[in-house]
């Protein structure tokens, strides 16, 4: 079993927090407001795996610009 580390809040880190926040908001508003709403985690999916595959990421480069650091290798 893989555990991550908790000790900083790494770019990598948040980049995951947020993308699980805009899952839950999207399946919250979808079931309460709009079934639209569920776009959204379509959206999510796709920017995660477009993030695994080649490394692209708009919310990374956002965060990277706002102080955030990858996670250094031990």
């Amino acid at each position: 079993m893989f555990l991550a580390s908790t000790k900083t809040w790494y770019l990598e880190r948040v980049v995951y927090f947020i993308a699980g926040l805009f899952s839950l908001v999207g399946v919250a508003i979808g079931t309460f407001v709009s079934p639209w709403w569920y776009l959204l985690n379509l959206l999510v999916g796709v920017n995660l795996v477009v993030f695994s595959t080649i490394g692209f990421c708009p919310m990374a480069i956002l965060l990277n610009k706002l102080g955030f650091e990858p996670k250094v290798r031990d």
